[in-house]
């Protein structure tokens, strides 16, 4: 191990992380009839959700993407949302199992489409 005016080398080591957005949809899954205290630990009010049967989940890079998701999902069906963040690029939206998979199939087709950005399949449980 060297050593450079009293430090060692792995002292002076730098890591710098950056985030490269990818023009992509990373996760789109669909949960149908979930488990009642699911809507509770996603901070979702279960007196309205209750009456759902399902849970669309998607990620979105770059992050500010996910408010233009938010826009086509609430256009495209009568889905309700339950979260968007346009810092991390998260969606969380619930419904019917069909307002879901609606708004998941409009989503997809325009970013795919329109924005050209690369898209995952659609996962379910």
């Amino acid at each position: 191990m060297s050593v450079l005016n009293g430090m060692d080398d792995q002292a002076k080591q730098r890591i710098v992380q950056e985030l490269v957005p990818g023009r992509q949809i990373t996760l789109a899954h669909i949960i149908a009839n979930p488990d009642p205290i699911l809507y509770e630990k996603l901070g979702l009010d279960p007196r309205v959700e209750y009456t759902k049967s399902a849970i669309g989940v998607m990620t979105v890079s770059p992050a500010e993407t996910a408010i233009i998701l938010a826009d086509i999902a609430v256009k495209s069906s009568g889905i309700e949302l339950g979260f968007v963040d346009r810092f991390s690029g998260s969606l969380i939206v619930t419904g019917t199992v069909s307002e879901v998979e609606a708004s998941t199939t409009a989503i997809l087709s325009y970013v795919q489409e329109t924005l050209h950005y690369t898209v995952c399949p659609v996962t379910r449980t």
